[in-house]
C-alpha cells in the first residue's frame, strides 16, 4: 500500500501559495503532518481527498491516478475534516444508516453489520440512540470517525482532530486512530506536537506550503542530540537571552524564574546544561530554519 505525492503546487486566487513543490511517499501506518496554522496542512489534505485540484503535480494511490480518477479513490477514502456538520434531532444509528446508504451499501443487513462494528470501535454503541446534536465535542469527533469508516477505507485523512478535546476524550480518540492505523494509511494533520509524538511512526513538517522535514520522530530527535541546552534565569533576563541565542521554548518555575531551552551546535557560554532533546525542539528548530523560495 503506497501513496505517492509528486511536486504538488497550489496558488489561490488571492495570490497565497499554499503548496510549493510538495512531494511525499507514504506507506501503511500513522503519518503525522505537523505545521502551524496557515502552513498548508489543510490545503494538502483537501487536495489528497480530491476536494480541490492542484495547479500542477501528481498523486498516485496504489496505481490510481487520483487527479484523473477521483471516484476510484473516494471508494477507498475516509476523510474527517476539522469541522463537519451533523443533522440535529437524529440518532447516531439513524445517521450512520443514512451515510452508509449514501456510500453505496445497499443491503440493510450489511448496513446494520458495519454500523454495529463502527459504533463498538468508537465506543458509541451505548449512545447509539441519542441525538448526535447532544453529543460532547469528543463524542462528535468519534462519530466522525464512525461515519468515516463505513466504507472500510484504505486511505484515511484526519485534519486537526483533537483541537478542543479534553484530555480524556483526546486519549480515546488517539486510541481509536492507533487501532485503525495498523493496516491502513492514516494521515494525521495537526499543529500539536504531542499528538504526533504519541501516535505516528513517520512525520513531515510543513511551513509556508513547503515540506521542510521528513523523517521518523526518533530519527529527528537523535539528529539534534547534543545541540539543545537549558538554563534557569530570572524573568527580566529573557529579552537579552533571546537576542543572543536561538530560543526553542520557555517555562515558568514555582519561584517565577524561567527555564529556557536553546539550540546551539556548541555548548553556549554560561551556566547552560545539556537537555535531552524532544520532538517539540525538532519542530521549533525546523520552523526557524530559513525556507528557500
Amino acid at each position: 500500500m503506497k501513496l505517492n505525492i509528486q511536486n504538488l503546487n497550489k496558488t489561490y486566487p488571492n495570490g497565497v501559495k499554499s503548496l510549493n513543490e510538495v512531494s511525499l511517499t507514504l506507506n501503511a501506518g500513522m503519518f503525522g503532518l505537523l505545521g502551524p496554522n496557515g502552513a498548508g496542512k489543510s490545503s494538502l489534505m483537501r487536495t489528497i481527498a480530491t476536494l480541490q485540484l492542484p495547479d500542477s503535480g501528481k498523486i498516485d494511490f496504489n496505481g490510481i491516478d487520483i487527479l484523473e480518477d477521483p471516484f476510484s479513490l473516494r471508494k477507498q477514502l475516509g476523510y474527517l475534516p476539522q469541522s463537519f456538520g451533523v443533522y440535529p434531532k437524529q440518532s447516531a444509528r439513524k445517521l450512520l444508516n443514512y451515510f452508509a446508504t449514501l456510500k453505496g451499501i445497499a443491503s440493510q443487513k450489511d448496513r446494520n453489520k458495519i454500523i454495529e462494528q463502527v459504533l463498538h470501535l468508537t465506543n458509541l454503541y451505548d449512545d447509539r440512540n441519542k441525538n448526535v446534536s447532544s453529543y460532547s465535542g469528543g463524542m462528535k469527533q468519534r462519530f466522525g470517525i464512525a461515519q468515516m469508516l463505513l466504507n472500510n477505507p484504505k486511505l484515511i485523512i484526519v485534519d486537526e482532530p483533537t483541537a478542543g478535546l479534553d484530555p480524556a476524550e483526546r486519549n480515546r480518540f488517539l486510541n481509536i486512530l492507533r487501532e485503525i492505523g495498523t493496516n491502513n494509511i492514516v494521515i494525521f494533520s495537526t499543529h500539536l506536537v504531542e499528538d504526533v509524538k504519541e501516535l505516528c511512526t513517520n512525520l513531515a513538517i510543513i511551513n509556508k506550503g513547503q515540506i521542510i522535514k521528513k523523517s521518523t520522530p526518533s530519527a529527528c530527535i537523535q539528529e539534534i542530540d547534543g545541540k539543545v541546552w537549558s538554563i534557569k534565569i530570572d524573568n527580566n533576563q529573557f529579552a537579552k537571552l533571546e537576542k543572543e541565542h536561538q530560543v526553542l521554548s520557555k517555562s515558568y518555575n514555582e519561584d517565577n524564574s524561567l527555564s529556557v531551552r536553546v539550540y546551539s551546535t556548541l555548548k553556549p557560554q554560561g551556566p547552560f546544561e545539556y537537555a535531552a532533546p524532544n520532538l517539540e525542539d525538532v519542530y521549533f528548530i525546523s520552523l526557524n530554519t530559513p525556507i528557500n523560495d
